[in-house]
């Protein structure tokens, strides 16, 4: 079959050569189409409980990671020129495009009661900026005689406040979020530089915009490091300027048809995805290299360069297909997550993955075909006395040492064991920048002086139309008693309710003494109800916190980001206090919002690692099937490449590197790209088994000398290829690139020097000099 299909690459290559460049110029157009994401990242599958619960609660009452805070933090924050332009940028944010609410001491509101018209009138407390200190003092004492705003938006023990922003919707999950935080930062700056003083920001919004800045930045600058750095390292193996291009030029059309496919299939760029075409040239370019290293082997050996294009097809097509094939399947695996992040990082990474092996397998022949013979100085990279020497080491150890080399990997396997034993599962949502990032720095100042702002809500069914006030307002005082309980956990901040509500239209009620602010009893209640009737004053304000028939309400807090395992112990805490408190039979209560969903996430990822792995494993034994039909070489062959994951897993735990998203990665991708050494060394050995007669220990020497140089050469780009993630500002994606890179250049070892070993054990046991079955 390989023979029939490296003679139509060359004797068709003009027709090859116009598909390629028809669709690669499609491909473009569909690229240059592409978006990034603005949407929260989907982790969770649409059937999740979490997810289901937490999508319930966006369709009632909208969206809850849609405010932004801005923090000032000052012992004169009434000072009268500092108070007159803090209530100024309040209003000019307020005036912004795309902004639906803002909440700040500037346009904070007292409520009077109206008995002519038998309702509440909500008056602000600044009608006009104050013009001098007396006003601004006598604002400062009106305010904190107005309980529900202190721990919302003014802390007056630590002489902090907020301006709080809520964004509209539609442009919360557009690129117009990412100009109307910028205008918001240059608003407040402006501030902060007169008053040389310090402004803090934070919020869902504002993480999530800084992020995507982050994000395609950095795609940017990991696909110019990916490019130099495999430039650099053709150019030193090859010592050849138009192999390097060639190869390089190849790989960047199989990135172009990356993100066209992505754009094809309706996805944008996020977190994720943004990393397919850097990882794309990493993982593209050994196939150049193992084809062209095959091509000037042949040229060594007979000259004859049609001949030598024809062997390399034919001898390097089927390995570099499993290979790839492989290392698709590292990636396809991902699909089974049902995670939509996920799924469209797997999918297309899987699909590219393999096209850009057609590419190579194409473009590399025929573009070879056309230039001239290589010079001796560029096939001196083949006789290496520095690889030959380490080869022929390799091949001493393995069969005069193989004791040595499994008592070696025995212990590797205890200490990566014991090291996996540390390993801690702890996912935070800004975790993955340095600690000395001012996202980073800001959060911990709201969370000092306000709890967090990370948002959590609590969502109650009555299952019963206007259940929330029937039954003598019952409910209310259970969500009282619910408020009281969740006040003893530092994480969270005052909640916003229905209740917090009614305390301050008793407060208003009663004339307006801050004494007044608390639920007031059954009968206060049916006396202020002919107050709440009138649609057009206070009961308008409670449309927040209801459903339209009154038989759902919401509480909402903002929490600290304590990270996945913290939240699962507030959890396991809260949760028995809901019961209790709330009758199953009379009432679901649900437990959600956005950082309750982004923390979940964390263990949803590592349970799917294991799936995922396993079926990663399970097909890439299938496709070892192709190549021997022995249980044992298939089962043996699987330990190269487990081995190098187990020791990652180790590093991992003794470096308390947490697992989270971007570090469950490492996994299934590394094991499906390993596997690609233990094909090509197994297919070079089926070959010198079958094909050339050799004996299985002479096999195994052929084998080393046949592939160890290209294992090699793979097993160096790989490496550097990988490391330039270390440049992320990101964590995770830094721990993932230097993790991967020494799980690879591991991988090539146990490749090398493990797999051999085995085969030879294997061969013995079944009888000297016997072929395996």
């Amino acid at each position: 079959m390989w023979n029939k299909i490296a003679t139509y690459i060359i004797r068709y290559r003009l027709l090859w050569v116009a598909l390629v460049l028809v669709s690669t110029v499609f491909m473009a157009y569909e690229a240059s189409k592409i978006e990034l994401s603005y949407n929260f990242a989907r982790i969770l599958p649409s059937n999740d409980p979490v997810e289901k619960e937490y999508q319930d609660f966006r369709k009632l009452f909208g969206e809850d990671g849609s405010v932004m805070v801005i923090g000032w933090q000052d012992p004169q924050l009434f000072e009268i020129n500092k108070f007159r332009d803090w209530c100024k940028l309040s209003q000019q944010i307020r005036e912004t495009e795309g902004i639906k609410n803002v909440l700040s001491l500037a346009n904070v509101y007292k409520i009077a009661r109206n008995d002519s018209l038998t309702r509440f009138d909500f008056a602000p407390v600044i009608r006009d900026i104050p013009s001098t200190q007396a006003e601004a003092d006598s604002i400062k004492k009106e305010i904190a005689n107005l309980p529900i705003y202190e721990g919302l938006v003014i802390n007056s023990k630590t002489n902090a406040t907020l301006i709080v922003i809520t964004f509209n919707d539609k442009e919360l999950n557009s690129k117009r979020r990412l100009t109307i935080v910028d205008d918001i930062e240059k608003m407040a700056e402006t501030f902060a530089v007169k008053y040389n003083t310090d402004l803090h920001y934070s919020g869902m919004p504002y993480i999530r915009t800084v992020n995507m800045k982050k994000i395609s930045g950095e795609m940017e600058l990991f696909m110019g490091l990916a490019v130099l750095v495999t430039l650099f390292i053709l150019w030193a193996f090859f010592r050849s300027f138009r192999l390097t291009l060639l190869s390089i030029v190849v790989v960047l059309i199989g990135v172009v048809f990356s993100v066209g496919i992505l754009h094809l299939f309706n996805y944008k760029i996020t977190a994720l995805t943004g990393l397919i075409p850097p990882l794309l040239i990493v993982i593209g370019v050994p196939n150049c290299v193992f084809l062209i290293n095959k091509y000037q082997a042949e040229l060594v050996s007979h000259s004859n360069k049609d001949e030598a294009l024809r062997e390399m097809i034919r001898q390097i097509g089927l390995s570099t297909f499993l290979a790839n094939m492989t290392t698709a399947i590292g990636f396809g695996v991902f699909y089974f997550t049902n995670s939509i992040l996920l799924v469209e990082f797997g999918v297309v990474a899987a699909i590219s993955v393999m096209v850009t092996y057609v590419l190579c397998l194409v473009l590399l022949p025929i573009t070879l075909h056309y230039m001239s013979t290589p010079k001796p100085r560029h096939l001196k990279h083949l006789d290496g006395k520095w690889a030959s020497g380490f080869l022929r080491m390799v091949d001493g150890l393995v069969h005069n040492h193989r004791k040595a080399i499994y008592m070696v990997m025995v212990v590797m396997i205890i200490v990566s064991a014991y090291g996996m034993t540390k390993i801690k599962t702890i996912g935070y949502v800004v975790d993955d920048l340095p600690k000395k990032d001012v996202v980073y720095t800001d959060l911990r100042f709201f969370e000092k002086n306000f709890n967090g702002v990370l948002p959590f809500e609590v969502m109650i069914n009555t299952k019963q139309p206007n259940g929330v006030f029937a039954d003598q307002a019952k409910t209310l005082y259970k969500i009282k008693a619910f408020q009281n309980e969740m006040a003893k956990f530092p994480e969270f901040s005052k909640p916003v309710s229905i209740v917090e509500a009614s305390k301050f239209l008793y407060q208003g009620y009663r004339g307006g003494d801050g004494k007044y602010y608390a639920l007031p009893g059954v009968l206060e209640l049916n006396k202020m109800a002919p107050y709440l009737q009138n649609q057009q004053g206070a009961a308008k304000q409670l449309t927040n916190f209801l459903n339209e028939d009154k038989s759902i309400t919401r509480v909402s807090f903002q929490m600290a980001d304590v990270g996945s395992e913290r939240i699962k112990e507030l959890m396991n805490r809260i949760r028995p206090k809901v019961d209790s408190i709330f009758n199953a039979d009379q009432y679901k209560v649900s437990l959600t919002g956005h950082s309750l969903v982004f923390l979940k996430s964390n263990d949803y990822l590592l349970s799917n690692l294991y799936e995922s792995l396993l079926i990663a494993i399970v097909l890439i034994a299938i496709v070892g099937m192709v190549l021997f039909r022995s249980i044992p070489i298939i089962l043996l062959s699987k330990l190269p490449c487990l081995i190098p994951l187990a020791l990652t897993a180790g590093i991992m735990g003794y470096f308390d590197i947490y697992f989270k998203p971007t570090t469950i990665l490492i996994f299934s991708i590394t094991f499906g790209i390993a596997s690609d050494g233990t094909v090509y060394f197994l297919t070079r050995y089926r070959e010198e088994l079958y094909k050339n007669g050799l004996t299985p220990s002479k096999a195994v020497t052929a084998s080393i000398f046949g592939t160890g140089l290209s294992m090699i050469y793979t097993a160096v780009i790989l490496f550097c290829g990988f490391s330039i993630f270390s440049a992320s500002s990101f964590g995770g994606t830094a721990a993932m690139g230097v993790m991967v890179s020494i799980t690879l250049l591991v991988a090539m070892c146990t490749n090398l020097i493990l797999l051999p070993a085995l085969l030879l054990s294997i061969a013995k046991r079944q009888g000297k000099n016997v072929k395996p079955t």
